[in-house]
């Protein structure tokens, strides 16, 4: 079996890159900022959450339609989500809404379908959140709220002609919510310097308002992109915000965990984080940095395992097509099959450049050389500057022997060793 490990990169959840350089060159990470974070009570949102979903269910009572009480339910069963990482109370959530859909007035429904929506949303089911709320706003709705959801959901699903131009009917440079919108879609188009700064105008609101939830919003997404950017330094220190304000703040703590492994090669106090999450998130994701940095080490036994529990948690039914963009690329060498028929799900579900770099990759590992090379020229090349994608592109082109296409590839590529991770740059250099 050939090592798949290699190309398996935690920065697939990190799908948004420029590409830039790491500029932090004298840039440390230090334990003592973030080791109370760990021992900080990893279970009190959970615990809170947990009270709330008793406490709502004992309100509805088994056999009343309880339309006022729910919403509160089904936003209880969300924060044990999003607390827990189990992916029933996702499913659990979902089936509350739509049972308060079907109880409520039309009046009501509304704000109960921009609900389901961002429950699709969560679950990738962006096509269903369209459906839903393009139906909303045809009827009696909340228009701005529900344009401020159609135009993440355009974005996802490469809508851009859609989603610029909703953009343009909400602007508002003193609005929170237009505010990291326009910030994603400067990210979109690679201006990674824009989305800083609107997202920072967002956090001046947030910090004027003194409203911890969007202070806390702000402030990790500054730290994803300054990451992207290749400002390390100020990257860790906007996590380490996010932890000040919210000390189980998952995905903080998985960015300074990538910090630790890509910038620093710290796979020991990486994987303490790692293994913390574990503890109290678990989800599947986890365990493809835990794969990684085993094979980075050269522990190619652990890796494996670590890849096995990967796709124990990965392929559960309840999370439908969450993990596609993860699974094919752990498939892609041992059963390339399987990774083809998942790319081209995950193409039809989200048929944008980051998707497509995928089939190509999926082609290429099946041989069909001619067919990566006019998967790449017809959906990457040019609309993607993602360090990932432009690596499948830089393989594609070396296979078809296209040097003139391959060496400038490998140029823009070479910057770009924080975000590809140190496997996949190996990689890189051997192009």
């Amino acid at each position: 079996m050939k090592n798949i490990f290699a190309c398996i990169c935690f920065s697939l959840l990190l799908l948004a890159c420029d590409g830039r350089g790491d500029t932090d060159i004298r840039f440390a990470t230090n334990p003592q900022d973030y080791t109370a974070f760990l021992k900080a009570n990893p279970i009190k949102s959970y615990t809170e959450a947990v009270q709330e979903k008793e406490f709502w269910s004992k309100r509805l009572g088994a056999d009343s339609t309880g339309v006022g009480d729910l919403g509160p339910l089904a936003g209880a069963y969300s924060k044990l989500f999003e607390t827990s990482g189990d992916i029933k109370y996702l499913k659990d959530a979902e089936k509350v809404y739509k049972k308060a859909i079907t109880v409520s007035s039309v009046k009501i429904q509304d704000g109960y379908k921009r609900a389901l929506a961002k429950n699709y949303i969560s679950q990738h089911r962006f096509k269903d959140a369209i459906i839903l709320l393009e139906e909303s706003y045809a009827g009696i709705s909340n228009k701005h709220a529900t344009q401020l959801l159609l135009f993440d959901c355009y974005l996802e699903v490469g809508a851009y002609a859609k989603a610029e131009q909703l953009l343009k009917t909400l602007e508002n440079i003193n609005q929170f919510d237009y505010l990291i919108r326009i910030s994603k879609w400067s990210d979109h188009k690679g201006d990674v310097s824009a989305a800083i700064g609107y997202m920072e105008k967002a956090l001046g609101i947030a910090n004027s308002r003194n409203n911890t939830s969007l202070k806390i919003w702000a402030n990790a997404n500054i730290a994803t992109f300054y990451g992207h950017q290749g400002e390390i330094a100020k990257s860790y220190d906007y996590y380490l915000k996010t932890l000040a304000l919210q000390a189980d703040h998952h995905y903080a703590k998985k960015g300074i965990a990538w910090i630790l492994y890509s910038k620093e090669h710290n796979t020991t106090q990486a994987s303490v984080i790692i293994d913390h999450l574990l503890k109290i998130h678990k989800v599947p994701e986890y365990y493809l940095l835990k794969a990684e940095m085993a094979s980075y080490q050269g522990d190619f036994v652990q890796s494996k395992e670590h890849m096995q529990q990967f796709f124990t948690l990965a392929n559960n039914p309840l999370y439908g097509e969450m993990y596609n963009t993860h699974k094919i690329m752990a498939l892609v060498e041992v059963d390339p099959q399987k990774a083809l028929e998942l790319a081209k799900k995950e193409v039809d579900n989200r048929p944008i450049s980051q998707s497509y770099h995928l089939l190509a990759l999926a082609q290429l590992a099946l041989n069909q050389k001619q067919q990566a090379l006019s998967t790449i020229t017809n959906h990457v090349d040019g609309k993607t500057s993602e360090p990932m994608a432009l690596f499948h592109s830089a393989l594609v082109y070396k296979a078809n022997d296209m040097q003139e296409k391959l060496g400038p590839l490998k140029t823009a590529l070479l910057p770009a060793s924080f975000e590809l991770g140190p496997m996949v740059y190996k990689k890189v250099l051997a192009l």
